[in-house]
């Protein structure tokens, strides 16, 4: 029979509190508060930086190939890759699908309104499931229709700049040897909650690029690299590298964006902080309500020391006793937390405005095996934290205390 621990429950479940209940009942609600400020810090941390490179990787793809030259324009040199490199590049374990693309600087003109704007050109094989999730308003583009080469999607900044909307037409200018025009129509308007894209790019169809810019059918302006695991991003970048041609090279979107991601990395010191508060101010009320509980009950500790029981034993059963109080307080903030949780993500009520943001509501997302390492992690330093001050039970002296009583 383990003594110890039918001491501890006994004085935990049965035994009578003076002062020290108030304590104990501060104690298991600042562990509550410190699990679910810990848990909702990760888990808004995580949502954010999923929710922002999704957004990145789904716009510009995740890896790129381009021309392996000194072209700084929004318009790439034109490359090609054959049906056999790009199959060979198609087998590698962490490459999903490569799809073509091309770009072309227009400007739109709406009843004498301008707008300058980036066409991206994507064919009948590019994945549209991101373009789809961001469209506010109509539809993505339908390469099944005959007039898939007029249609476009434009972003609802744009829209509401130039008073366009789904079905409307207007005239785009390409400026090249000889300026171009061509008629358009609004097929869907799209938001990704980030000025920098909204205002810059429109989405339409890679045939008409070519026309434009007189390109043969297997020449594009560079190929999109999807992957399975974003983890591996670098290492995927440089496997495709080797496959090359010398002409050609690969960079990844956080090579293109390092200000977006170094700012996302940035972000980890702020859970660290939390983390490291957190765990402090549940500490402190530890300790206090374990020296409490120990001044408390220091005549049944002399009590024990009386009939031999060893001081390291004493200290198991008050760390036994502790560690109910921590297992109350984690669960009820876990329980907290997950309903805080299941809320926000199925109603977005906690909003945020999305020209700072990136995104239009406070985004969430853990793994249950995070929240039980953030849990054994919190139990692991409360405990170890506490033997400190469990060895005031040394020091009490069996014949004061009984003396006292």
């Amino acid at each position: 029979m383990n003594f110890p621990y039918f001491l501890a429950k006994r004085i935990t479940l049965s035994g009578q509190r003076t002062f020290s209940k108030l304590i104990v009942r501060v104690t298991i609600g600042a562990l509550s508060l410190a699990i679910l400020a810990i848990i909702m810090a990760v888990a808004i941390l995580q949502g954010f930086k999923q929710e922002i490179t999704d957004k990145q990787r789904g716009f510009f793809g995740d890896v790129i190939i381009v021309k392996n030259d000194r072209n700084d324009s929004y318009v790439n040199t034109p490359i090609s890759l054959s049906a056999e490199e790009i199959e060979k590049l198609e087998q590698h374990p962490n490459i999903i699908n490569i799809y073509p693309f091309a770009t072309k600087a227009g400007i739109m003109n709406v009843d004498g309104e301008v707008e300058g704007v980036l066409l991206k050109g994507i064919d009948a094989d590019y994945d549209q499931e991101f373009l789809s999730k961001t469209i506010l308003e109509g539809e993505t583009i339908d390469f099944k229709d005959d007039q898939s080469e007029n249609q476009l999607l434009i972003s609802s900044l744009i829209a509401n700049r130039l008073e366009l909307k789904v079905g409307d037409s207007f005239i785009m200018h390409f400026i090249q040897e000889s300026v171009r025009k061509r008629k358009f129509v609004v097929r869907g308007i799209f938001s990704t909650n980030s000025e920098e894209l909204d205002k810059m790019y429109v989405i339409g169809s890679l045939s008409l690029i070519r026309k434009l810019n007189n390109l043969e059918n297997n020449e594009v302006g560079g190929y999109e690299v999807r992957v399975k695991d974003f983890n591996q991003l670098d290492q995927t970048t440089t496997d495709v590298n080797e496959e090359l041609p010398v002409a050609l090279y690969a960079t990844n979107v956080v090579e293109q964006l390092p200000d977006i991601f170094n700012w996302l990395n940035m972000l980890d010191m702020n859970d660290n902080v939390i983390f490291i508060l957190m765990v402090i101010v549940a500490v402190i009320n530890m300790i206090s309500a374990l020296l409490i509980s120990i001044l408390e009950r220091s005549s049944m500790i002399g009590l024990l020391k009386a009939l031999g029981m060893q001081n390291s034993k004493i200290r198991t059963i008050f760390l036994y006793n502790s560690l109910y109080l921590i297992g109350y307080g984690l669960i009820l903030g876990n329980i907290l937390a997950i309903l805080l949780y299941a809320f926000q993500k199925s109603t977005q009520f906690f909003k945020l405005d999305p020209a700072v943001y990136y995104v239009s509501y406070v985004p969430m997302e853990i793994s249950w095996i995070t929240v039980l390492i953030l849990n054994l992690l919190l139990i692991i330093i409360a405990l170890f934290t506490l033997f400190i001050p469990s060895m005031l039970i040394s020091r009490i002296s069996p014949i004061k205390t009984l003396q006292f009583k």
